[in-house]
């Protein structure tokens, strides 16, 4: 390294341009009068006499008298030791610049963009593990396996579990051992993009390994999510044959959705059959919490005057979906996610009996 280069370094680590060049200068030259140093160095004579002082209050040199000004190197262990600590501080920055970029840096909102899947699916286990309703997350068998404690853990708290499995079929877990992890399966073999959405608010969600695109998106934010949520129904979901069910089949049966509840009894509803049930959510006027009991008598939705028999996908029922409860205090119209026609927005709804 030349004395310009070792100058300049020492210069980042906190010296002066004149304090730099004097000392070294100094290093060269092991000790000498000030105005031999101010020769060496290109330091206005008026100036060295202040330069040695402040390397000498900071620990860099030392001055002594010998018919003029001299000064030398002091503890050199010392100077050495605050360089590599400087030199330690900048390798510590160097590496919270990395972790800090790699962090979410372009937030609007509660939506966060990442560049490193590994962020996304740190939040992925986190949410799932706090997760308290339903949870719908489309993976690969190698996400699966390092989810599975967390998705096993929410399943044991009630939470309804659904995954959309993609990737080779030969890979895929059997069907029996799915239950400790979830409450249905469905298998997609096309590529999927990493979606995991909790509770009806957080979303992660990572394109598929194939996209020329490499971001994860973090979302805390209902809206956003409902989008992500008919994304999931309509291409990761509805549309594939069920893998794994621990879905009852006779009453009672709980579903997390209420458009898939309306779906499974509008025809009992036809038949002529009374269906109970139990409904758990919230009023669309307060927020607050909110659980009753009673008899479907009637299920409204957008589409319900041109339904055909062939319309068996949830998409039918897509725009406003709604069922009628009559309670003993009145009836009760009951909506999904996202309510807002309706007084009652449903978080779980029971079929207790079907007569």
């Amino acid at each position: 390294m030349s004395s310009d280069d070792l100058e300049s370094v020492l210069e980042e680590g906190g010296l002066s341009p004149y304090q730099a060049a004097a000392f070294v200068a100094l290093l060269d030259l092991g000790a000498a009068s000030a105005r031999t140093i101010a020769q060496t160095s290109n330091v206005p004579d008026p100036r060295i006499y202040d330069v040695l002082r402040d390397l000498e209050a900071a620990g860099y040199v030392e001055t002594y008298e010998q018919e003029q000004l001299h000064a030398r190197v002091s503890d050199l262990d010392r100077i050495t030791e605050a360089l590599a600590s400087r030199a330690e501080r900048f390798s510590w920055a160097s590496e919270e610049v990395e972790d800090r970029y790699e962090r979410p840096h372009a937030e609007i909102g509660e939506a966060r963009i990442v560049g490193r899947f590994e962020t996304v699916f740190d939040h992925a286990r986190e949410a799932i593990e706090g997760a308290t309703d339903r949870i719908q997350a489309s993976l690969t068998t190698g996400e699966l396996a390092d989810l599975a404690p967390a998705l096993a853990g929410a399943l044991d708290r009630g939470v309804d579990v659904r995954l959309s499995l993609h990737g080779e079929h030969e890979d895929l877990p059997s069907p029996e051992s799915l239950a400790e992890y979830c409450s249905e399966a469905r298998y997609r073999p096309l590529p999927a993009p990493f979606v995991v959405l909790v509770d009806r608010s957080e979303l992660c969600f990572v394109p598929h390994s194939g996209s020329v695109n490499e971001y994860g998106v973090i979302i805390d934010d209902r809206t956003h999510a409902y989008v992500f949520h008919w994304f999931f129904v309509l291409c990761l979901w509805d549309v594939w044959e069920v893998y794994y069910s621990g879905r009852a089949t006779e009453p009672p049966i709980t579903y997390a959705g209420l458009r898939e509840c309306l779906r499974a009894v509008e025809p009992e509803l036809a038949a002529g059959r009374t269906v109970l049930a139990s409904v758990e959510g919230r009023w669309t006027a307060t927020g607050e919490d909110c659980s009753f009991t009673g008899r479907i008598v009637d299920c409204v939705y957008t589409t319900q005057s041109t339904r055909t028999d062939v319309d068996s996908t949830i998409a039918a029922y897509a725009g406003q979906a709604t069922l009628v409860i009559d309670t003993d205090d009145g009836e009760r119209r009951v909506g999904g996610w996202g309510a807002t026609l309706e007084e009652v927005e449903a978080t779980r709804i029971t079929i207790e009996a079907i007569e």
